[in-house]
């Protein structure tokens, strides 16, 4: 075998299996990893969806029983005896919710589905630097899923802390008492943790030393740019999660005093702690982690976007030198931010002032990149395909989403409207509204290139609908129940006068979250249907540049049987080098004279 062509399927590092286990199970192929990751971060996303079905019925409805769920399980998991969610099932929802939709869904599926597939192909290489360690990253995160759903089995139920586990309350909880399902949900949350780690590892190491000759860093699609920066803050922040869960799990299992001071425990579980442990270094740990968590959230999406948007404008991206920095800006700055969320606890006045400026600080990159996307569409000969719908949604939600978190990086406003429903709008607009919208971008874009078959586009442009309205129907008006002083993780505003005039505004905000829900089992269907009977796609059918679309479908085991050389970058679209056609793919070699870009 030659340095840059296989002779044969064996020739490769790992040759194509067989058998059913090694093909679909135990695989080290980087598309089939990045499948698994896909499918069951969607299955999560099935149930975090349905517990935050349940979280709103109990707003719009307080102790009303729950309609066919609550008889059948009344008196049992998170019902009271009249099938109604109970105080405590509501506490629990609401903690498993966040849980599962950041470490379960959102991360794996942006990271580990999307990273996975794409990246070999984006940097013209046959698979990712360790695909040992990539298959163990996925089995990790398959393990930490099970104890997740293992937790909700568990005699007194999974955390019920919130999806921050604040102590003392997830510290003291299992220091006194028998329940497991808090160090169920730790220990998975512990390895999701390694399971990021390992990933970020390999995506680094990839980028870094597998490009294909001419695959220089400006060559590089923004996606992949995107999981670069990712992938450091996986492998710097990460770290201190599993150091802060490690720590808990000791307090809660060894009686030791991190977080929990002296006098807080009782019983035995007080005479076996003898520290006096500071319950806000774990949101300082915590946080260190978790902001930067934000960025892995939103920055692979904004390079799905950075990708797509040029390639339905028939343009190249606007400013890419400047998108780049700015991606590398957050990074930096995305290490520094994290004691904005401890405005109210009681931190040194001083030190908000610094975590404050940092925070709006933060909003300039993030600006950058909203007029570079601007800039990109702006006298563009624009094909409003799906993808292209669903990014420029991604677009208008991150720029609402971005708009309110400026309101809370100033400490004054912040002690008015933190722990309410407008933390709750902010959140949503850039994690659901902007990132989930991206998702949908990516999985419609390189749909044909996954599984060799188009979506129905029609019903890519009804989920597209009815998502958006229902959508910014559910959560825009959030804003106003935060600025009401509504709280946020309150399951009934029975009790609180000030409140009672919002009544009729959950039940709005419910009917419509329900009708969002609804609006997925469009999209599931679609996805489903097509992945199985869906038209068999064309190599190019978006006529892209960037190199994945420069091989067969379905893609070979082996990715690309010649490495290929890059001689341009990745938005070749509209140039005169091109003509008649209006782009060119990355791997073109110069013609005539014309230098390549």
């Amino acid at each position: 075998m030659s340095a840059q062509t296989i002779d044969s399927v064996a020739d490769f590092v790992h040759p194509e299996p067989t058998d059913f286990f090694h093909k679909y199970v135990w695989s080290y192929d980087h598309k089939t990893v990045a499948k698994q990751y896909l499918w069951t971060s969607l299955i999560f996303l099935v149930l975090g969806g349905f517990l935050a079905m349940l979280i709103r019925w109990q707003i719009a409805y307080p102790g009303a029983p729950v309609p066919l769920l609550g008889a059948l399980l009344k008196g049992r998991f998170i019902f009271d005896g009249n099938g109604a969610v109970s105080a405590e099932g509501y506490i629990q929802l609401a903690s498993m919710h966040g849980l599962v939709m950041i470490f379960f869904v959102i991360i794996p599926l942006i990271v580990g589905a999307f990273g996975n597939f794409l990246i070999p192909l984006h940097i013209g290489s046959r698979d990712v630097a360790f695909p040992l360690l990539n298959a163990l990253s996925y089995w990790l995160y398959f393990v930490a899923g099970l104890l997740i759903l293992a937790s909700f089995l568990v005699p007194l139920g999974p955390a019920a802390s919130g999806w921050t586990n604040y102590p003392p309350l997830s510290d003291v909880a299992g220091a006194n008492s028998p329940d497991i399902g808090m160090n169920l949900v730790m220990s998975a949350v512990f390895l999701a943790g390694f399971s990021s780690i390992f990933g970020g590892i390999n995506f680094l190491v990839t980028i870094v030393k597998m490009r294909a000759p001419g695959m220089t860093w400006m060559r590089l699609p923004m996606t992949t740019w995107a999981q670069f920066v990712t992938a450091i803050f996986q492998v710097l922040a990460t770290p201190m999660l599993a150091a802060a869960g490690a720590m808990l799990l000791f307090d809660r299992i060894l009686h030791t005093s991190f977080f929990v001071p002296r006098g807080v425990m009782i019983g035995a579980a007080a005479a076996a702690n003898t520290g006096g442990g500071y319950p806000l270094l774990w949101q300082h740990v915590f946080w260190f982690y978790a902001h930067p968590a934000v960025y892995i959230l939103i920055l692979p999406s904004m390079g799905f976007t950075s990708d797509i948007l040029p390639a339905f404008a028939r343009k190249p991206i606007f400013g890419q030198r400047a998108m780049i920095i700015s991606l590398v800006a957050i990074m930096g700055l995305g290490f520094i931010v994290w004691g904005h969320h401890m405005f109210v606890s009681g931190l040194n006045p001083w030190m908000g002032m610094a975590f404050m400026i940092s925070t709006i600080f933060i909003a300039l990159p993030s600006g950058v990149k909203v007029f570079n996307w601007l800039g990109t569409i702006w006298g563009g000969s624009l094909r409003l395909e799906p993808p292209m719908l669903y990014a420029l949604t991604f677009v208008a939600m991150f720029i609402v989403g971005g708009l309110s978190g400026i309101f809370m990086a100033a400490t004054p406003v912040d002690v008015y409207i933190h722990d309410t429903y407008y933390v709750i709008a902010h959140f949503h607009y850039v994690v659901f509204g902007a990132t989930l919208f991206s998702v949908f971008a990516a999985t419609t874009y390189w749909f044909p290139k996954m599984f060799g078959r188009e979506m129905n586009r029609t019903l890519n442009y009804v989920h597209w609908a009815l998502s958006f309205i229902f959508f910014n129907l559910a959560f825009f008006p959030m804003h106003f129940l935060g600025e009401a002083g509504h709280m946020r993780r309150l399951m009934t505003s029975t009790g609180y006068e000030f409140l009672n005039p919002m009544a009729p505004w959950n039940e709005f905000i419910t009917i419509a979250a329900f009708c969002l829900g609804a609006s997925q089992i469009v999209f599931a269907y679609n996805f489903i249907h097509s992945v199985f009977f869906g038209k068999p796609a064309q190599p190019n059918p978006w006529e892209a540049s960037t190199l994945e679309w420069t091989i067969p479908v379905p893609v070979p085991h082996y990715n690309y049987r010649t490495i290929p050389t890059v001689y341009r970058g990745p938005h070749e679209y509209s140039s005169p080098e091109a003509a008649p056609a209006d782009w060119i793919a990355q791997d073109a070699p110069p013609r005539g004279n014309r230098a390549a870009h």
